[in-house]
């Protein structure tokens, strides 16, 4: 789970090139999950980005979870088990990288190499992020779809961006 995660983080994290991300955007948003034998799981929430990396994605269905991201650390917070999961990524992002690798593939399709996974973004045809699709560590095919995207110039505030939880939660750290 936490690599899915990750990964998310990294494919949505994406500017310039072609790909219109302003310094902060909210959507509501879709994951689709696909594993080998076309069993499938679906989430949805709100995700909130804010440049230069610091993303938020709060989870309401099927579960309620929070999962916020610097690009260095990840924290994971479960409030159906009262848990909090905080981890340390081996490699930070670099969001320049991604986006220097992503190619025009079709009217409003890209692709982007990076760290040996291959994603797919789609955009509107005023260049906003659309979808971000990629195959995980464990081959399951993971699709995120966003609605709603609300754009917007300057950072959003810390409080924003940091997961919160009440002080009783179990601490996990990895």
């Amino acid at each position: 789970m936490r690599s899915v995660l990750i990964s998310i983080t990294a494919a949505v994290s994406l500017y310039g090139s072609g790909i219109t991300l302003p310094d902060h955007f909210k959507a509501d948003f879709m994951q689709k999950i696909t594993n080998a034998r076309k069993k499938a799981i679906s989430y949805s929430g709100k995700v909130y980005f804010s440049s230069p990396g610091l993303m938020k994605w709060m989870y309401v269905k099927p579960t309620k979870k929070e999962v916020c991201t610097d690009g260095k650390a990840l924290t994971v917070v479960d409030h159906d088990l009262e848990q909090v999961s905080t981890y340390r990524m081996a490699e930070g992002f670099n969001l320049k990288e991604i986006i220097d690798s992503a190619k025009v593939h079709s009217k409003n399709i890209y692709v982007a190499q990076y760290r040996g996974k291959s994603y797919t973004i789609q955009t509107d045809n005023r260049g906003r992020l659309q979808s971000v699709a990629y195959y995980d560590e464990l081959d399951n095919k993971v699709q995120i779809v966003f609605k709603n995207i609300h754009y917007g110039k300057g950072a959003l505030g810390m409080q924003n961006m940091i997961c919160s939880y009440p002080k009783d939660y179990d601490e996990i750290r990895g």
